[in-house]
């Protein structure tokens, strides 16, 4: 967690406005005491990067009152909220969280956040990992459509978990012109 808690205090730290916030960061980054976190995930008034820092924490613990938090973050218009939301989510070891990734990955009006829940349903290999990247992935195999890295997240996350059940699409992505060669690799991975 370290590298990673460091990234995510570093980019607050740059949030973090009048001396009492910075007073309430510090105690965020330095406490132990998950209940204050966990206080934090339900007060009223509390500033996101207050949330973020709690959830994080809480959830890289193995916390699952940050469950809901992290889910919020993962969906987040700034990727790296979804970056560090995505990293607690895989090691917090909560069994909603494939459903969740898979809801977020799938819902066709949250297109151009869905990065981070397809790596994540990847990195989880959960049940729900390969439908929701194979439903994803036929969507955005469309002309014109503008989300060809989260395309191409389900290419490679799809070639990663190696399940034949994804051939039909990955064959179909070969022909796209951002996706055939990863598509042609994926292919070449499948058990």
């Amino acid at each position: 967690m370290g590298g990673e808690l460091r990234a995510l205090m570093a980019r607050i730290r740059q949030e973090v406005g009048a001396p009492a916030e910075l007073a309430v960061y510090e105690t965020l980054v330095a406490t132990g005491d998950h209940e204050a976190l966990a206080g934090v995930l339900t007060a009223s008034g509390e500033p996101l990067w207050a949330r973020e820092i709690a959830a994080f924490r809480l959830g890289c613990a193995g916390d699952r009152r940050a469950f809901e938090t992290l889910v919020l973050l993962l969906n987040h218009r700034e990727p790296a909220r979804c970056a560090s939301a995505a990293y607690a989510l895989a090691l917090l070891g909560d069994p909603r969280t494939a459903r969740a990734a898979a809801a977020l990955a799938t819902n066709s009006l949250r297109t151009a956040y869905a990065l981070y829940p397809v790596r994540l349903l990847t990195e989880l290999r959960a049940p729900e990992s390969v439908p929701a990247l194979t439903a994803t992935l036929r969507r955005l195999l469309a002309p014109q459509e503008p989300y060809w890295r989260v395309a191409l997240a389900c290419v490679e996350g799809l070639g990663a978990l190696g399940d034949r059940r994804a051939e039909p699409v990955l064959t179909e992505a070969r022909g796209h012109p951002r996706l055939g060669e990863a598509a042609a690799q994926a292919l070449s991975r499948l058990a």
